[in-house]
């Protein structure tokens, strides 16, 4: 890969701020006029950093949804529905998520990529619920109600839908 193109843009009338984002394939980083190259260098660094985190918290790996989806069972279904896999998948175009309760495997759309962490988290755990009860009856819907932000991310995704092709999706 590669090395990361970074430009630093320095302005007089920044004082004591420091900020950074991307722009196509390279970073922006504003910094103070009067900051001193060691400064400088230190900031541009940690700046990377934050960014770096940030777009991994944004787009976590198979890895990190597999972690993910564990904490959730354990913390909103008593460990009852740990999912043997969780994995990205391209193919799902019409739907957030989708398992196979007899192996235990979840698959999430990669549409879901860099929305916000509990709106997948939200996704996620509708999906291990898929784990326990296949059908969305009352039992379904009060298991997936646990999840504190459930109505809020459900809102958040038929808005997206809406937005993005006029018709609401499903998980």
């Amino acid at each position: 890969m590669p090395p990361e193109t970074v430009e630093v843009r320095r302005s007089a009338r920044r004082r004591r701020t420091v900020s950074a984002y991307r722009d196509g394939d390279k970073t922006i980083v504003l910094l103070p006029a009067g900051l001193s190259s060691t400064d400088e260098e230190q900031w541009v660094r940690r700046m990377l950093d934050r960014l770096a985190a940030k777009e991994q918290r944004r787009r976590p790996s198979d890895d990190d949804l597999l972690e993910r989806a564990r904490e959730l069972a354990i913390r909103y279904l008593d460990a009852k529905a740990l999912p043997a896999s969780v994995r990205w998948a391209e193919n799902q175009r019409h739907r957030w998520g989708s398992c196979t309760p007899d192996h235990g495997t979840i698959r999430l759309s990669t549409r879901l990529r860099g929305m916000p962490a509990w709106v997948v988290d939200y996704v996620i755990m509708h999906e291990l619920v898929h784990l326990i009860v296949p059908s969305h009856g009352p039992r379904f819907w009060a298991l997936v109600e646990r999840y504190p932000k459930a109505e809020r991310a459900r809102g958040f995704l038929e808005g997206f839908s809406m937005a993005a092709n006029g018709t609401a999706e499903e998980c």
